[in-house]
C-alpha cells in the first residue's frame, strides 16, 4: 500500500469513527427527548422522537456499508481491523438504544396525563442512562479506557436504580387505583427500557476497551470486569 493510498485509508477510518460518534450523540439525545416527552406529557415531542428513529436507522446502514467496503477493499489487520469491527458492533448497540427511545416515546404518546413519572426514580434512571451513553461515546471518541471503565462501573448504579424503581411501582400496582396500576405498568416497561440502554452503553464501553487494548471483557453483575481473552489482532 503506497503512502497516498494509506493516508486515504486512515482518513476513511477516521470518518467511520466520526459517523459512530454522530450516531451516539443522536441516540443519547433521543433518549433524553423521549423522557422529556413522557414527564412533560408532550405528545408532539413524542411523535418527533418516533419519526426521528428513521435517522438512526439510516445512520447504521451507512456505518455498516462503510465497514463492509473497507474490509472488502483493504483487508485490514490488527488495530485497523478492530476500528472497523468495533464501529460495526457499537453502531448496533446504538441502534438498539434508539429503538428503546422510540418505545419510550410511543408510551409517552399513548399514556394518559397526571403521570407518576415524577414521584418514582424513573427520571433518575433516565439521567443515569443518558449519562452512560454520553460517557461511552466520549470514551470512544477520546480513546479513553478509564472513562470506559467508569461506564462499566456506572452499570451497578443503574441496576440499583432500576431495582428501586421496580419496587416502588410494584407497590403502587398492588395498593392503588386501576388508573394508577395501568400507569405503573407502563412505567415498569419504561424502566426496563432504560436499564437496557445502560446495558448497551456498557457494551459500547467494553468495545472501547477492546479497541484500545485488544482485550475482550465482560461486565459481570456485582463484580469486577472479567477478562475474556487476548485478541491477537
Amino acid at each position: 500500500m503506497n503512502k497516498i493510498t494509506r493516508q486515504a485509508y486512515i482518513e476513511e477510518l477516521a470518518r467511520l469513527q466520526q459517523k459512530v460518534v454522530e450516531m451516539g450523540m443522536a441516540a443519547a439525545e433521543a433518549v433524553g427527548l423521549s423522557m422529556k416527552a413522557l414527564v412533560e406529557n408532550d405528545k408532539k415531542l413524542a411523535e418527533e422522537v418516533m419519526k426521528n428513529d428513521d435517522v438512526l436507522d439510516d445512520m447504521i446502514v451507512d456505518i455498516e456499508d462503510r465497514c463492509i467496503l473497507m474490509i472488502a477493499k483493504q483487508q485490514p489487520i490488527a488495530h485497523d481491523l478492530r476500528v472497523i469491527a468495533t464501529g460495526f458492533k457499537i453502531s448496533t448497540d446504538l441502534e438498539r438504544i434508539g429503538d428503546h427511545a422510540f418505545d419510550i416515546a410511543k408510551t409517552a404518546k399513548n399514556i394518559d396525563g397526571d403521570l407518576l413519572a415524577n414521584i418514582v426514580d424513573t427520571p433518575k434512571l433516565a439521567a443515569c442512562a443518558v449519562n452512560m451513553v454520553e460517557m461511552a461515546i466520549d470514551a470512544y471518541r477520546l480513546a479513553d479506557i478509564r472513562l470506559a471503565e467508569k461506564v462499566c462501573r456506572a452499570d451497578d448504579e443503574m441496576d440499583s436504580l432500576f431495582a428501586n424503581t421496580f419496587e416502588e411501582l410494584s407497590k403502587l400496582m398492588i395498593n392503588d387505583t386501576l388508573r394508577t396500576k395501568q400507569q405503573a405498568t407502563q412505567l415498569i416497561f419504561i424502566a426496563r427500557f432504560l436499564e437496557r440502554i445502560g446495558d448497551h452503553a456498557t457494551n459500547i464501553a467494553e468495545w472501547v476497551i477492546y479497541l484500545e487494548t485488544a482485550e475482550r471483557i465482560r461486565k459481570t453483575k456485582g463484580k469486577k470486569n472479567e477478562l475474556l481473552q487476548n485478541d491477537p489482532l
